[in-house]
């Protein structure tokens, strides 16, 4: 089965897919005639399980102990239960700081931060924060674009040039098979632009920075 077919069965994208091969923890064989990727339904049982471990939060650091027989399943949900009770603990105390903030009858233009910035601070280093840290896809978005129109002018101001050339000077013929030739890859990147905007929208970065 091609990573095409997989995408869709297991819908995880294709940078998700390969990531997880490049970190060992699914082994697809190579066609002898093409060397594309052949997933077997064990690849697909196992890509199910990793991205459902994902979605409990297993890092990838214990997948892989977990593929290499270094970690067993009971284990790994007890840390990981461990974990979200340290999450639980660090959620009270920010309620329990909100309320003080409440109850000091504090304001937005007069709070006393220094009073609650200790704690913050503490937690802060522990790695736990209530910010939700997200992609800009349309940041992402633009950035692809404008890198695709900017390739695509390489080739399709040249591919202009030629076709006005041909009506001019050249044999028209010649002059729209060396526009073709440019025009090409201006349909190539508008392809790959396409396939770009909905890996970002079918939300691929933000998957990867769970990674």
């Amino acid at each position: 089965m091609f990573i095409n077919e997989v995408e869709n069965i297991v819908k995880l994208s294709k940078k998700a897919i390969r990531y997880y091969e490049q970190e060992g923890l699914v082994r697809p064989k190579r066609n002898d005639n093409n060397d594309y990727r052949l997933y077997s339904e064990d690849d697909i049982n196992r890509l199910k399980v990793i991205k459902f471990l994902r979605e409990l939060g297993v890092p990838i650091s214990e997948l892989k102990k977990l593929n290499n027989q270094e970690l067993d399943l009971k284990e790994c949900l007890k840390k990981r239960i461990e974990n979200i009770e340290n999450e639980e603990e660090n959620y009270q105390k920010v309620k329990k700081m909100c309320l003080e903030i409440i109850e000091a009858n504090e304001t937005y233009e007069k709070i006393d931060i220094t009073k609650y910035f200790q704690n913050i601070n503490i937690l802060n280093k522990e790695g736990f924060t209530m910010r939700e840290i997200k992609s800009n896809k349309k940041k992402k978005i633009f950035g692809a674009v404008l890198s695709s129109l900017i390739f695509g002018l390489l080739f399709l101001i040249p591919a202009i040039i030629f076709i006005v050339m041909g009506y001019r000077e050249y044999s028209t013929k010649i002059s729209y098979l060396f526009a073709l030739i440019f025009i090409i890859p201006v349909i190539a990147i508008i392809v790959n632009l396409v396939k770009r905007i909905e890996e970002i929208n079918g939300g691929e970065e933000d998957e990867a920075s769970k990674y």
